[in-house]
């Protein structure tokens, strides 16, 4: 008897812990009809009054866009580019590449010495770093598409938050405060607006001279910034800074509309984006390296899911080296590349108890074959439409080069470009010839903006910064939710992981792998390095009821979900 009322206490608070586990378990805004994600509250709030409006998902994606550029400048923008992946109501999706281009007068040497070597700093800081902006042509060109709301209601919020002005929060304002040498070094004039050693939470900034920007673009569409006022002042810069970018370059640009990468995962549709981003055809092919494998048996990051997901990595990235580039200038073999076949036969040299020296992996072989800083943003709206945007300027702030009386940061992407075979980019990134520098030719992204089905009904909108990073925190936030059964918020949340071949190394998040674990994956051969955050992920999934979960990731940055 004395047992049994022992037994009955015991199995009473073991029922009070699992009613707490339950109630305590991470979950995100949630929302029954539309929803906005972005890495900026005063931008999710934008979108989220254009839907009230009655725009559908791709205005609210244009008039974040715009906002992003006044209230997230480090890499919101204007003056870079980006990759929108669509999806209707009726399932029909499609993706718009409205990435960076070389200017056409670039030359494939131009970031190397006399001696061949690359000179350190060229493609990434001031004016020769730019490439030809995309972004308000990618915009321009999804309105014609798919806008249903005036185009000046849709730049008019952003115009709005320039002339009023930005609070910053106190991330913002240790940014802002950390730049200070680099606007000063890089710019032929002086950014007066923002150059303060000082600045502090609570500050405020105002963007006249980039509202006036917008007002062309609101007033003229495409032709109010690659055209008139704003495209000569962006010539004048390059002038100055012996950049590039010419009138011509500037008028010839077109953002283009391509098939987007397609394949399932299980019972799981995948829509991605196709080159000039590798982001789609790596996240595919790291989902179906992994697909034979007991993921959720194993548990999240565990040594055993850690060990199989670097090896993927190493193999996926050694192709993208070789394999992905522009496909308008090289042949990139994305319907081999994504078959289940390939993936298999890549697998067939991974060894459960053993890492490969990177040293030791290639590129495979494909029969008949003759190539960190962005911010993303999901929305879905009451019809069910869907956008996953994906835009950068690149670095933190670009190249730190604000164009004189337009008031907008111009990227840094040339670094993407491989400048000279076997040389990592910024990011560490190796490259080869299909991703050389080339006149009018886009540079590889990482850029992985992605939306997820599940049973032909939308079930996921995710995708990230971060460098090359996007494709392999996208790849672990999709296994968060369909293997290890987290909600969207848990998923963004949760610590990740990241390799890429080269350098030869695995990098977590503070927290991400336990000590015991950390030790297992050193006895296989890998070669373990703390690093601070991963991407910052912004998510929606849809609920089994049909709601809306925001992943927003406000532990990295200030993201925030809006809806209703």
């Amino acid at each position: 008897m004395k047992c049994l009322f022992f037994l009955l206490i015991a199995i009473s608070i073991l029922s009070c812990q699992i009613k707490e586990t339950k109630k305590d378990k991470l979950v995100g805004l949630v929302t029954d009809s539309a929803m906005v994600v972005t890495a900026h509250p005063l931008a999710s709030k934008v979108g989220v009054s254009i839907l009230k409006k009655g725009g559908n998902a791709v205005d609210a994606a244009i008039a974040v866009q715009f906002a992003l550029a006044v209230a997230f400048p480090a890499a919101g923008n204007i003056g870079g580019g980006g990759f929108m992946i669509v999806r209707l109501k009726d399932g029909y999706s499609n993706a718009l590449d409205y990435r960076e281009k070389a200017p056409a007068s670039a030359t494939t040497t131009m970031y190397l010495d006399e001696n061949g070597k690359v000179i350190e700093g060229l493609s990434t800081q001031g004016h020769l770093a730019s490439g030809v902006p995309g972004s308000v042509d990618g915009m321009v060109e999804a309105h014609k598409k798919y806008g249903s709301l005036p185009w000046k209601d849709l730049v008019q919020p952003a115009i709005d938050l320039a002339k009023n002005g930005i609070v910053l929060t106190a991330r913002e304002a240790t940014w802002f405060a950390e730049m200070q040498d680099d606007l000063i070094k890089y710019n032929t004039h002086k950014p007066d607006f923002l150059l303060n050693n000082n600045w502090k939470e609570g500050d405020t900034v105002k963007w006249i001279d980039l509202a006036a920007t917008l007002e062309r673009i609101r007033d003229n569409g495409r032709a109010g910034f690659y055209e008139g006022y704003t495209a000569n002042n962006i010539v004048a810069e390059m002038k100055r800074g012996k950049g590039l970018i010419s009138i011509e370059d500037l008028k010839n640009y077109k953002s283009v509309w391509r098939e987007p990468v397609i394949a399932n995962y299980k019972d799981y549709k995948v829509i991605s984006m196709p080159p000039s981003s590798s982001g789609g055809v790596c996240l595919v092919q790291l989902l179906k390296s992994v697909e034979s494998y007991p993921i959720k048996q194993w548990g999240h990051n565990s040594a055993k899911n850690i060990h199989l997901m670097v090896e993927a990595e190493r193999r996926v990235y050694a192709d993208r080296a070789k394999y992905l580039g522009d496909i308008d200038f090289y042949k990139v073999p994305i319907k081999e590349m994504i078959g289940d076949m390939y993936s298999d036969t890549r697998m067939t040299t991974f060894d459960e108890n053993k890492a490969t020296a990177s040293a030791a992996v290639s590129a495979g072989k494909i029969t008949g074959y003759e190539s960190e800083e962005t911010t993303h943003f999901s929305i879905v709206d009451a019809a069910g439409n869907a956008v996953a945007v994906t835009t950068t300027i690149n670095g933190w702030f670009g190249s730190h080069v604000v164009v004189a009386g337009s008031g907008f940061f111009l990227n840094n992407e040339m670094d993407d470009f491989s400048s000279k075979p076997g040389v990592p980019n910024m990011f560490g990134v190796i490259g080869g010839r299909a991703n050389s520098i080339e006149p009018n030719k886009r540079m590889l992204s990482a850029m992985t903006p992605t939306i997820v089905e599940k049973g032909g009904s939308l079930f996921m909108v995710v995708g990230t910064p971060g460098g090359s990073t996007i494709i392999t925190s996208v790849f672990q936030v999709i296994l968060n939710v369909v293997e290890h059964g987290m909600g969207m918020q848990e998923a963004v949340n949760a610590r990740r992981i990241h390799s890429q071949w080269l350098p030869d190394v695995v990098l977590p998040e503070a927290r991400s792998i336990t000590k015991e674990d950390s030790l297992v994956l050193t006895k296989l051969g890998h070669k373990i390095s703390k690093r601070e955050n991963i991407g910052r992920v912004d998510a929606i999934l849809v609920l089994p009821n049909g709601k809306l979960e925001a992943g927003a990731d406000n532990t990295r940055g200030d993201d925030t979900g809006e809806g209703y």
